[in-house]
């Protein structure tokens, strides 16, 4: 009895192949967690032997952490897009929070939270992890910086953006991870959050509230 033809794959160029796996480590990154970028489950997805895939990607350190930049440096393009659209540094505030506090970046979350956990065994993870979180941490710090000179924000000295800017992502990430485990809702995360935001910026009373209620 004859056999059917195997069917063969169309050949690619180096370039092709390489963002083919680039791009499939970052998707199972983001719909299985970090910790699924494996070289066998990499190879599945893209529909090739795992030999193939450690040709390209032999370094499966690296592509772990190229996996985590490419997914949170895409988010973090979209907060710059929002602050970018707001009016004030105080709607640029708000709109930050709401973006990641909106519930819809689990996802995302998940990511961090493994790449922290990941990066004590994976220097080259744990590097690409602290270059994205000074990242993050120059952002927030622009907005802070651009409320105080325009008398939207008070602080108690001149150097304390960057210290603000800190305490803010730690909190954001902590409620964040918690929400994971649905540890208190959506609606309290906020609150407890705008709280104490205007406090440290000497704003008035929920006037993050009101700001992320207009929509702006």
């Amino acid at each position: 009895m004859s056999s059917s033809p195997r069917r063969k794959t169309a050949r690619k160029s180096p370039q092709e192949r390489a963002e083919e796996i680039a791009s499939a480590a970052r998707d199972l990154a983001l719909a299985e967690g970090l910790s699924s970028v494996t070289l066998r489950a990499v190879a599945g997805r893209v529909g090739v032997a795992p030999a193939l895939v450690a040709h390209y990607e032999p370094n499966m350190d690296a592509l772990v952490a190229a996996s985590f930049c490419a997914v949170v440096s895409a988010e973090l393009g979209e907060i710059r897009a929002a602050i970018t659209a707001a009016a004030t540094p105080t709607e640029s505030l708000a709109a930050l929070l709401r973006t990641l506090l909106d519930g819809t970046r689990d996802d995302v979350t998940v990511v961090w939270v493994e790449a922290w956990a990941m990066g004590r065994r994976n220097e080259t993870l744990a590097e690409a992890v602290r270059a994205e979180m000074d990242a993050w941490q120059s952002v927030v710090q622009d907005v802070v910086e651009s409320g105080i000179a325009s008398g939207e924000f008070e602080t108690t000295d001149a150097a304390a953006s960057a210290d603000v800017a800190w305490q803010l992502l730690g909190m954001i990430d902590g409620l964040n991870a918690q929400a994971l485990v649905r540890w208190n809702d959506e609606r309290s995360r906020g609150s407890v959050l705008h709280r104490a935001v205007e406090g440290m910026l000497g704003l008035d009373r929920f006037a993050l509230d009101g700001v992320a209620a207009s929509g702006r």
